[in-house]
């Protein structure tokens, strides 16, 4: 109890001079529980200029992207890589993605379709709604006047063309050309486009000159005619396999006329071709080297190149490193690669590690969709994903994703409007059941306490992460 005189010397001194101030003794507790003395705060976003993809699920603020905008200031390259399990909404993402840039006038996009529904190609309705045939690369087909690419077009430069053959051949063959074979596919291939001139050259032109070498190609090097023909035998057996084998149809002959290169989008449908087959690498390789040489030039516009299963172009050396190139080359042009793959251990734990290592390290976005908590912590060791980024990857729900932009992460909901949605959620009748066709309220609802759960955890785990020590506040 205080002393009476304090008591009367406080109230008088007070009443004289004001309120005495007096100090409070500091209270010990946690982060995690004084968190709610700060003002909530979120990331700063990537501008107002571009595509918007949907909204930053914990600020609610508008998400845009658009790599041709950030490139340079916040991107150091314009290529990106997604990532997820199937179901998740890669595909969505993915077409509404290339609807809104193609509003932009100076864009152009081609896709590598490799996912097929109802025997046509995934973007096969996008394409017919803009008044485009897509480029439907079969191997029956193009044995019946179907669609041809040639690797000796000319509008392909003879290096190129020189390239594309050792690309097909090593692919074919599992390994790289020794220096025997090179000089013999080199020398035939000099022949024939020297000697074939009132047509397209084709394959069974290099073939049949490697069965049957000019004697000047042996005088060249002062060996054997005998020698240079059996340094060119392997090669001419795996390039017969596209003239007269199982791959025959879509590559030996003139490429086909008609194919408009200066559409807005370009779809090479490849939803006939086996995935598990060689022909899906050698057809990436000769269409990723066949748009370099026709597709890609300096007219100032803006190009998106999207891959569908791309693990099939990292997956193998000779096709990783041509794309490579093709990247490398393409950035200073305008172009926007995009890879699309299921599991990042598809590409790391293959044959191209190194090769796949350097095309992922040139996608300075990524975006990662639901996986398991196994694949989440290989993908954010692989990437270098912060932790709470690491552990949300598994309670992600579909159209839910993190986004990593150059080290900016956020937490994106996708949006797809009304006008949109026909066109993007093509496999509706696989997934939905008749009860679900009026229940849009319903999944409106569940996204919303989707979201909810997502953005608890979150705060959740940050307030743990704070809490591990106890901190003094005042």
């Amino acid at each position: 109890m205080r002393d009476p005189l304090t008591a009367l010397t406080d109230a008088f001194t007070s009443f004289l001079f004001g309120k005495v101030e007096t100090t409070r003794l500091p209270v010990r507790t946690s982060t995690g529980q004084a968190q709610a003395v700060y003002l909530p705060t979120a990331a700063p976003g990537l501008g107002d200029s571009g595509v918007i993809i949907g909204r930053e699920v914990y600020s609610g603020k508008g998400y845009i992207y658009d790599p041709f905008q950030l490139y340079g200031q916040q991107l150091p390259a314009p290529h990106w890589l997604v990532l997820g399990e199937s179901g998740n909404g890669k595909s969505a993402l993915e077409k509404t993605y290339v609807l809104r840039q193609l509003r932009f006038r100076d864009r152009q996009v081609v896709v590598l379709d490799a996912q097929g529904e109802d025997g046509v190609g995934e973007w096969n309705l996008i394409a017919e709604k803009m008044g485009i045939t897509p480029i439907r690369l079969d191997p029956m087909a193009a044995l019946d006047h179907g669609i041809r690419l040639n690797p000796l077009d000319p509008a392909i430069t003879t290096t190129g063309q020189l390239a594309l053959l050792r690309t097909i051949i090593e692919v074919a063959m599992g390994r790289g050309l020794d220096e025997r074979s090179g000089f013999a596919l080199k020398v035939a291939h000099s022949y024939v486009n020297e000697t074939v001139v009132e047509r397209q050259p084709v394959l069974s032109d290099i073939v049949e000159q490697l069965r049957h070498p000019e004697p000047e190609s042996a005088e060249a090097m002062n060996v054997a005619i005998e020698d240079v023909r059996a340094w060119g035998l392997d090669v001419a057996l795996v390039l017969d396999r596209l003239v007269d084998g199982d791959l025959r149809g879509m590559f030996d002959g003139p490429t086909t006329v008609g194919i408009d290169l200066d559409a807005p989008l370009i779809v090479f449908d490849l939803s006939h071709i086996d995935r598990n087959s060689i022909a899906m690498p050698i057809l990436m390789a000769i269409v990723g080297v066949w748009l370099e040489h026709t597709w890609i030039r300096p007219d100032r516009k803006k190009r998106i190149f999207l891959v569908e299963e791309a693990w099939h172009i990292i997956n193998s050396p000779f096709v990783a490193q041509l794309f490579q190139r093709l990247l490398k080359f393409g950035r200073r042009l305008g172009l926007s690669f995009v890879a699309v793959v299921h599991h990042l251990s598809d590409v790391i734990d293959g044959a191209a590690a190194k090769e796949a290592a350097a095309i992922l390290k040139m996608a300075s976005t990524r975006t990662i969709y639901a996986q398991k908590a196994d694949e989440a912590r290989a993908t954010g060791r692989v990437l270098g994903l912060p932790r709470w980024a690491v552990e949300i990857i598994p309670t992600l729900t579909p159209g839910i994703a993190v986004w990593d932009v150059n080290g900016n992460v956020q937490v994106v909901k996708h949006l797809v409007t009304e006008t949109e949605r026909p066109l993007v959620f093509t496999d509706r009748a696989m997934t939905e059941s008749a009860s679900d066709l009026h229940s849009d309220d319903a999944l409106r609802a569940a996204e919303r306490e989707a979201e909810e759960r997502a953005a608890a955890f979150m705060e959740q785990h940050i307030a743990d992460l704070d809490g591990s020590s106890e901190s003094t506040v005042a």
